[in-house]
């Protein structure tokens, strides 16, 4: 069922949300990221994968993660904290919309500094194809109290669906979950933001 109408129809949304955990900046070569699977707030499943610091398999780690597996077909919506994973690994949003066929998000604490984002790229490989895919990524959207880029959904829509699935605050659960989770794994306890 598309996401207009379960909202519509104040119907379950069951969405996964990615980010990195924690990592020492230029001492690690992989990063790990945790998805974690909500049913609005209710915590439902898990993937665990590994990027490389810096590099430009995100987009490709996220759907081997989910491409044949259990919870894909099970998704309304795709959350990324961000597009940058391991650093500057950017996440292709309109290729990765594309390949899992759902609307991919990434969500923003704030609005990031797309200058220093390009002065930090510009000291990496590959240089224009980190700038298409930051650029293909698209205008960044305030619906208080929620930053987000997004690909394959209206952006009206999708800020009911994040209002569903946050339970307070700025942060979807399915978010905030793998921010926690990343912590607990790498430190051994999770850490106090999210």
């Amino acid at each position: 069922m598309k996401l207009e109408a379960l909202i519509r129809q104040k119907r379950q949304i069951r969405a996964i949300g990615f980010d990195d955990a924690p990592f020492v900046r230029h001492q690690v070569a992989k990063v790990n990221i945790s998805g974690i699977v909500c049913a609005n707030t209710r915590f439902e499943g898990m993937v665990w994968g590994a990027v490389q610091a810096d590099g430009e398999d995100a987009t490709e780690t996220i759907c081997q993660l989910l491409i044949g597996k259990k919870f894909l077909p099970q998704l309304h919506l795709v959350l990324l904290d961000g597009i940058g994973f391991g650093g500057l690994n950017l996440v292709d949003l309109p290729l990765l919309a594309q390949k899992l066929q759902l609307p991919c998000v990434a969500v923003m604490r704030k609005v990031p500094n797309i200058d220093k984002m390009k002065q930090a790229m510009s000291r990496l490989p590959n240089y224009q194809q980190r700038l298409a895919r930051l650029q293909k990524a698209g205008k960044i959207y305030a619906y208080s109290p929620f930053f987000f880029q997004v690909c394959g959904e209206r952006p009206q829509i999708i800020a009911q669906a994040l209002i569903q699935l946050t339970d307070r605050g700025k942060v979807p659960e399915a978010l905030r979950l793998a921010h926690l989770v990343g912590a607990a794994i790498i430190n051994g306890e999770s850490s106090s933001q999210a």
